[in-house]
């Protein structure tokens, strides 16, 4: 039997000539000429999708070249030991470089994207409130990333695909008494800063519980858009579904949720995926029916009712049509392959609007597929009203969806996933959620029943200031 070979794969950046000659015939892309896009290309990391293999067997005779061909499968072996998780250790260094690397990258786009979209005078109170809302919740961003660093229970960095950023962390529970529920968790960060690191206070507090969850990372523009953002979800849901069981979850008792714009990409991933499989020919690695239940937290499901919203809170209408612009020409610095499935414009708005898109008559088998999907919103969410999760529920009721959604009154759009959580004790979200995952389980919801209070992460006065000054 020949021996196996795993070749590396050589990225070839599309030419810039053409492109080049394009934008300075456009004055509105001139600004993007002078960005370091290309710097970019060659700095992002493009790591090739890694396949679960067993075994390596050498089992040939040995050729003239046999010493070249084991070289080369003791690299390959190398590099798939060192993004799996449980194939080596990682030292603390490594783990604080890789994020930092990771952080820096977010922050750097984000910082690009200010550039070119231009700061006004809204978004820099915007960033000083952020600066002082950050500074009086850090004694519990510094205790929550002590735990991410340093628990054992936390398997960081694991690769679900062979795009940048398809990384997810795992936050497993101490007991592992048979299998456990598990949650896929899109985090949140406006389609610019989201980070899988951002949902480690969730994923410690719930794996306290006996729930496992698993935080997956994405492209954010303008290193992606969003139709890169919902493949690189579809990709770390699979991974999940075929994989959670050999981290002791249960891979019949798999919930997807997401927070604020991560909860419109779960939405949007989840009801693409029901179109797929209601249509025919079309093959996939997960299906539909493995999700249990959606939970979606602050998220808002139809882009063109907020453009207004978000034009009154800063995003000015400009801008958000501008992100779909640019967004093209930034997506063909990095992937010249992928640039015709870019948003542009009110119709890509209302393609990736969850609640337009299951009023199509043409999706109807597709909306029959969803699983129950239940919405969790603030009644005081500035950044995303409270409405947005409510005419969703209603739209997908009407179209015979299990789903409802569920309002907490004088909660913004932070307060529920992090002034509530850090301040301990119990948290009504967060119980109602535990709740609808261990429905059925009377041994879970015994455990449940008697399980200690959470712990005060952050001092009351400092939470309520940090209500005040929250720009979200």
């Amino acid at each position: 039997m020949p021996s196996q070979q795993i070749l590396p794969i050589t990225y070839h950046p599309p030419p810039q000539k053409s492109l080049l000659k394009e934008a300075q015939d456009d004055p509105s892309t001139r600004l993007l000429l002078c960005s370091n896009f290309e710097d970019e290309e060659k700095n992002t990391p493009v790591n090739p999708l890694l396949p679960r293999v067993s075994s390596y067997t050498n089992t040939s005779a040995a050729a003239p070249n046999n010493h070249q061909q084991r070289r080369r499968r003791s690299a390959s072996d190398s590099s798939l030991s060192s993004h799996s998780d449980e194939g080596s250790r990682h030292t603390l260094a490594g783990d604080v470089q890789h994020a930092a690397a990771e952080t820096f990258l977010v922050t750097r786009l984000s910082l690009k994207l200010l550039k070119y979209l231009g700061v006004g005078y809204r978004w820099i109170t915007r960033f000083l409130a952020l600066g002082c809302y950050s500074f009086l919740l850090m004694p519990g961003f510094i205790q929550v990333g002590y735990y991410y660093f340093f628990s054992r229970q936390v398997r960081r960095g694991i690769v679900y695909g062979d795009q940048p950023r398809n990384r997810l962390d795992l936050y497993l529970p101490k007991n592992s008494d048979g299998p456990k529920p598990v949650i896929a968790f899109v985090t949140g960060g406006a389609w610019i800063i989201g980070y899988k690191a951002w949902g480690s206070l969730l994923g410690q507090q719930l794996s306290e519980r006996d729930i496992i969850v698993a935080c997956i990372d994405y492209r954010n523009f303008p290193q992606g858009t969003i139709s890169d953002m919902v493949k690189d979800a579809s990709q770390g849901i699979s991974f999940v579904c075929n994989h959670i069981a050999d981290y002791g979850g249960d891979p019949n008792r798999v919930y997807l949720m997401g927070q604020s714009a991560g909860a419109h990409i779960g939405a949007c991933t989840l009801i693409d995926q029901a179109i797929k499989e209601a249509g025919e020919g079309e093959s996939s690695s997960w299906s539909v029916s493995q999700i249990k239940a959606y939970f979606g937290l602050s998220g808002g499901y139809n882009l063109l009712n907020l453009v207004d919203h978000f034009h009154h809170r800063g995003l000015y209408r400009s801008i958000f049509l501008g992100f779909i612009f640019l967004s093209r020409i930034a997506l063909n610095f990095y992937d010249s392959k992928t640039s015709h499935s870019i948003m542009e414009g009110e119709q890509s708005l209302q393609r990736f609007s969850p609640e337009l898109m299951i009023q199509d008559p043409n999706v109807r088998n597709a909306v029959s597929l969803l699983p129950p999907i239940i919405l969790f919103h603030g009644t005081a969410d500035y950044s995303i009203p409270s409405d947005a999760s409510k005419s969703f529920a209603e739209t997908l009721q009407r179209l015979g969806v299990t789903a409802r959604s569920i309002l907490y009154e004088g909660k913004t759009h932070t307060d529920l996933f992090l002034q509530d959580p850090m301040r301990g004790g119990r948290d009504d979200m967060f119980e109602d959620l535990v709740a609808i995952i261990h429905e059925g389980d009377s041994e879970a919801l015994a455990k449940d029943a008697v399980a200690p209070p959470r712990r005060r992460l952050v001092p009351e006065c400092m939470l309520k200031l940090a209500h005040r000054v929250s720009p979200f």
